[in-house]
């Protein structure tokens, strides 16, 4: 019983709290403030938790530990992708830049988003809060994987869940059926969800389970040759059209905020 109850409050967390972001990712300009607001009061909240319950070790406490990590997680994504948090490059590249220098500038776009979840990791190690700590880094790694695999190119690319006002990420990601990195991704989660599933299933190590098994499923997703973006346009508040695009190989000008990008 326990352990269903671990799935369920997992799903049910990263679900919610994806959705909320989305939806609120789509609301106009003038709502950010207030949002990111909101969610600098649950930031504070949640550090608070995260601090009280270091040393706690009952179901309830490995419970509220995961979701302060994972809603300190969804603060970051929220702050890049409403424009808070971002990097100095704020301009698309020009046609026809690639390789090395294409990255460079992605990289740069987000510099700043990414020294900030930095310095969040780090703070989370330091309360030596167990639960908060592998629960903010593995939604870490497994974004950052998610961002590189659309990075190269997936075949699942959706402009509706990011900002206009993001303009300028849409440039640095390629609509495409496969790239290298894909299949080492995947394997990687697949071997690490295995190895969590075989564990003895105690409340905390199957909430770790079930979130690595979320990510590789995100992955794969990616790559499914099916409309999987339709699975969250209802967060949109405009319920813009989803466009699926036609040519598979050619560079695409959208972006993909995957589940886990609002939290994975």
């Amino acid at each position: 019983m326990m352990v269903f109850a671990a799935i369920a409050f997992v799903v049910v967390m990263w679900g919610l709290s994806t959705g909320i972001i989305f939806y609120l990712d789509s609301l106009s300009l003038t709502t950010f403030p207030l949002s990111m607001a909101a969610a600098t009061l649950v930031l504070i909240c949640c550090g608070i938790v995260i601090w009280q319950l270091r040393d706690a070790n009952s179901t309830f406490a490995i419970a509220m530990s995961f979701a302060a990590g994972l809603l300190a997680w969804g603060w970051t994504e929220m702050s890049l992708y409403m424009g808070y948090v971002t990097g100095p490059r704020k301009t698309r590249c020009e046609e026809g830049c690639s390789g090395v220098h294409h990255f460079g500038h992605a990289v740069s776009a987000n510099l700043w988003h990414e020294i900030t979840v930095i310095a969040f990791a780090a703070a989370i190690w330091w309360s030596a809060n167990q639960t908060a700590t592998w629960c903010f880094t593995l939604l870490w790694l497994m974004h950052l994987s998610a961002r590189l695999n659309v990075f190269l190119g997936a075949r699942n690319v959706s402009v509706e869940f990011v900002p206009d006002h993001m303009d300028v990420l849409k440039g640095f990601l390629r609509k495409r059926n496969m790239n290298p990195l894909f299949p080492f991704s995947c394997a990687a989660l697949f071997a690490l969800t295995i190895y969590l599933a075989m564990l003895p299933q105690t409340f905390e190590i199957t909430m770790a389970t079930t979130l690595v098994a979320i990510g590789l499923l995100e992955h794969v997703l990616l790559m499914l040759p099916l409309p999987t973006e339709r699975l969250w346009t209802w967060t949109l508040s405009n319920k813009a059209p989803v466009s699926t695009g036609s040519n598979p190989e050619t560079k695409s000008n959208t972006h993909h905020h995957t589940a886990f990008g609002a939290l994975l």
